[in-house]
């Protein structure tokens, strides 16, 4: 049965950051996983938290009505201080273990182990490297006043490049980025952590 012939009370329907969409799919075409349907909130909310808990619960709701009886949150806690866990139990629905997508790309065993030595870096992941000018440079100015950059980013060390996927392309920009903020730059390669991990479960 493809996924076209599916009810939507058959399949999966993954409600998730739009930072991980393509890391989604990719995970979705990896695992083989027909049955699974991806719908995204902005990814904008990285910066508004505050935003995540009300959306997803009006995205639950909206999704439920449609007819989905099975929905995953495509969320770590994501700054929201325990508000989306108070969502998600509300519908009865699971998301992704963990803190942040910082901490499931390394998976959470990892990230523990380097959380403290990691507090005063700045990670990036391949959307940030691919969103570096509309989510940093630009929102923050710096293309106007690079003097502000000292400001912005004077108490980090240096740049953490989590890479998904090997693309040179991409690590250049984070190359590139951790020159123009003046920071040092590590490379760690997680693939999808603990993503694949979750998402292989929704079966």
């Amino acid at each position: 049965m493809t996924n076209a012939q599916r009810t939507n009370a058959e399949k999966v329907l993954v409600i998730a950051c739009g930072m991980i969409a393509r890391e989604v799919l990719a995970v979705k075409e990896r695992l083989g996983f027909d049955h699974l349907e991806l719908t995204c909130l902005p990814a904008e909310f990285h910066y508004r938290p505050d935003k995540i808990a009300p959306a997803m619960d009006a995205a639950i709701e909206k999704a439920k009505a449609e007819g989905y009886q099975h929905i995953f949150v495509g969320y770590a806690d994501c700054g929201t201080g325990g508000h989306l866990d108070v969502v998600c139990e509300k519908h009865g629905v699971a998301r992704m273990a963990g803190p942040h997508c910082f901490a499931f790309y390394q998976g959470e065993a990892a990230f523990a182990k380097v959380a403290d030595g990691d507090m005063m870096s700045f990670y990036m992941t391949d959307f940030l490297c691919r969103q570096f000018d509309a989510f940093f440079i630009k929102p923050l100015g710096l293309d106007r006043h690079p003097e502000l950059i000292t400001d912005f980013f004077g108490n980090y060390e240096k740049v953490i490049y989590l890479a998904q996927t090997e693309d040179p392309a991409l690590e250049q920009v984070a190359k590139d980025a951790a020159v123009l903020l003046g920071l040092g730059y590590e490379k760690r390669f997680t693939g999808y952590g603990d993503l694949q991990r979750d998402l292989g479960k929704l079966k």
